[in-house]
């Protein structure tokens, strides 16, 4: 029987391999020590989550949110449905296990803080400036709304000849920013003149949107969409209204049975209100 060859020492033994989980754990210390601080140190997101919504066809804490002097005003059926994001204070400290948490929630989005709040200024700043912006979006609607009217061949009897003359005052406490410009345009032209033929824009649903809006009509971005179709379809709308650059994000994020509709001008959410009651083809998303 030959020989049994001599036994070879393995290059792994038992003391190169305790080596190489010393190397391996001295490696790995940085990266852990590196994780455990991102997961630690506040990052620059803010958490946000579906907001109020508001009829602007009617009254907040008693008050009228849309107040028109000058003229007979309409009382619709139905409801307009401005919607709102709640976001956490700009100075919030957000850490990671919001952010990851976040990334994998249905009813609530973490957004980078400088795409929420203008970035270099303090929370006093920003609130100034957010109160800025809903005014000046006021002023729009009201201009985009009465320039509508004026323009229908059959607006309402009950008219001043210059609606000019029209004193319109716009309530919301508390709501900054300019995405209500398209429901405040849509709710003047409803309590003035409807559908311009007698009728109620809303057809007794409730519409619900978003939208910023220039004095011309025109209908601008705004950002949230998704938690704003939730919010929507929470209380009760059938039916939003989206710009037309945010038509696709909307569409993905839109609760069933919720219709959305796409608008680039305060006509365009005229026209497809109107279709809406006639049945007549409706744009969607």
């Amino acid at each position: 029987m030959p020989a049994e060859p001599p036994a070879v020492p393995s290059r792994f033994s038992a003391g190169s391999r305790s080596r190489r989980a010393v190397v391996l754990a001295l490696c790995a210390t940085p990266v852990v020590a590196l994780l455990l601080v991102v997961a630690l140190l506040p990052l620059p997101f803010v958490v946000a989550y579906p907001g109020a919504t508001v009829d602007v066809l009617g009254d907040v804490e008693g008050e009228s949110v849309i107040e028109i002097s000058g003229a007979e005003i309409r009382d619709p059926d139905g409801e307009l449905r401005m919607t709102t994001i709640l976001a956490t204070p700009p100075d919030a400290d957000i850490r990671l296990s919001e952010v990851v948490s976040g990334y994998f929630s249905d009813d609530r989005a973490v957004m980078p803080r400088d795409a929420v709040y203008p970035p270099g200024r303090n929370t006093e700043e920003i609130r100034d400036y957010t109160t800025g912006q809903m005014l000046d979006s006021q002023r729009a609607a009201v201009t985009a709304a009465l320039t509508l009217v004026e323009g229908r061949t059959g607006a309402g009897p009950d008219l001043p000849g210059d609606l000019g003359e029209l004193d319109i005052e716009l309530r919301l406490e508390d709501v900054g920013g300019p995405s209500a410009g398209l429901l405040f345009a849509l709710g003047v032209v409803e309590l003035l003149d409807g559908d311009g033929e007698g009728g109620d824009l809303t057809g007794g649903r409730i519409i619900a949107g978003t939208g910023a809006i220039a004095p011309d009509g025109r209908v601008g971005s705004v950002g949230g969409v998704p938690l704003k179709t939730r919010a929507a379809d929470r209380d009760g709308a059938e039916v939003f209204l989206v710009p037309s650059a945010e038509c696709a994000e909307a569409n993905r994020s839109a609760p069933d049975g919720l219709r959305v509709i796409p608008v680039s001008t305060l006509t365009d959410a005229v026209r497809a209100l109107e279709a809406l009651e006639s049945g007549d083809p409706v744009p969607t998303c």
